[in-house]
């Protein structure tokens, strides 16, 4: 179980970074809670597969006559948070900020790691709300509130564990569709991992970037054979090869690899991402809010990392339009970010829940200047979920 980092020493974030705040300070006044399941096409990875997303969604009012909403998405397979865990922990949090100032984003997510360790998913949720209100407050699109400006996004698509000919179909299909980025999930069987690597390489061709993930499918003599075999196949990296358990000898496999490092599950916050870096046992680290607890918490990992040399990538679970908008605006204020993995609705989500936010063209992402994250929950979905209000 992670601790609940201190937050002290970042505690004039906000204060520093932003002084466009209107006078307002608004309170807290309540928190809706909403069980947000969205149907989706069956998706598989290495730990398990999932049927639906397993989201919640927030808005956090207050007395200043505007919300914040927050979203994240429950991947019990890596995280260990369940949908019905996330929603019992948020009506905890939803009842220790009524009445607190809910500009002092510092101040309410100590709160949270003081109630309780971990909670990284539901935590997330909680953060993203707290960012659309003073963004919202301040005027400004949240990237703008940041520090950021916008650049070009262009996310990868991933091919979910099938036989070897269904995904190397998967792939083929993706580049007739203009993707150039393919992102492959392995981590089954290595020796089967590598003839589906194969077989994708040999549909696609040589111009099409291949990275894989394994989702800490491998032990460690598993992940030099599949690392070494996929060395000829032009792999861009490979994400998180072994269990956590095995951090001891992530060292050891980056010398052993022709293929690059991404650390995923290894790296919660900074607290890991100093551990993974000092150890020199990734070149890459992935960046998820529902790992991380938020962005307040991402933006100490990609400001480590920046400062170390190592690139990162914005990754995430199976957030619909609205958590992905947020995602979307801390990216263009995190230059260190070079890597997207940002196709979460686009992995078969049957339903869009989302108005407004981050749009497609492609595989290329934008969103527009409205204030705070940009982006809430379709009025009649949220009619037919369960909600609890706080």
């Amino acid at each position: 179980m992670r601790q609940g980092q201190n937050l002290g020493y970042t505690a004039l974030f906000i204060t520093l970074q932003h002084s466009n705040f209107r006078t307002l300070q608004p309170k807290i006044t309540h928190i809706d809670i909403y069980r947000f399941s969205i149907p989706m096409e069956p998706f598989t990875i290495a730990t398990g597969t999932m049927d639906h997303a397993q989201n919640v969604f927030i808005r956090v009012h207050t007395d200043a006559g505007f919300y914040g909403v927050g979203e994240c998405s429950a991947f019990p397979m890596i995280v260990g948070e369940t949908q019905d865990t996330c929603l019992v922990m948020a009506r905890e949090f939803a009842r220790l900020w009524k009445g607190q100032d809910a500009v002092d984003i510092p101040a309410r997510l100590q709160q949270l790691h003081s109630f309780t360790a971990g909670n990284s998913t539901i935590k997330s949720a909680f953060d993203m709300a707290l960012y659309d209100i003073a963004a919202k407050n301040a005027g400004l699109p949240l990237y703008q509130f940041l520090g950021g400006s916008k650049r070009m996004v262009e996310t990868d698509i991933t091919i979910g564990i099938a036989t070897p000919e269904a995904m190397a179909q998967k792939a083929l299909h993706f580049k007739q569709n203009g993707a150039s980025i393919l992102k492959v999930k392995l981590g089954k069987d290595a020796k089967i991992d590598v003839e589906r690597i194969k077989q994708v390489r040999q549909a696609v061709g040589g111009e099409i970037k291949i990275r894989v993930d394994a989702n800490q499918g491998w032990d460690f003599e598993n992940s030099v054979f599949a690392l070494q075999a996929m060395g000829e196949y032009d792999i861009e990296f490979c994400e998180q090869p072994m269990r956590t358990w095995y951090d001891d000898r992530l060292s050891e496999l980056k010398k052993l690899s022709p293929v690059k490092i991404m650390a995923d599950e290894s790296v919660y916050n900074h607290h890991d991402a100093r551990k993974q870096i000092n150890s020199n046992s990734c070149d890459y680290i992935n960046i998820k809010l529902a790992k991380s607890g938020g962005i307040f918490e991402a933006t100490q990992i990609h400001d480590l990392a920046a400062e170390k040399g190592i690139a990162c990538m914005m990754g995430g679970m199976l957030e619909s339009r609205i958590a992905l908008s947020a995602k979307l605006h801390f990216v263009y204020a995190s230059p260190n970010i070079q890597f997207y993995d940002m196709d979460t609705c686009m992995l078969g989500h049957l339903i869009d829940p989302c108005k407004g936010g981050v749009t497609y063209d492609g595989y290329f992402l934008d969103i527009d200047d409205t204030p705070g994250i940009g982006a809430d929950a379709d009025v009649e979905f949220l009619a037919g979920c369960e909600i609890f209000s706080e």
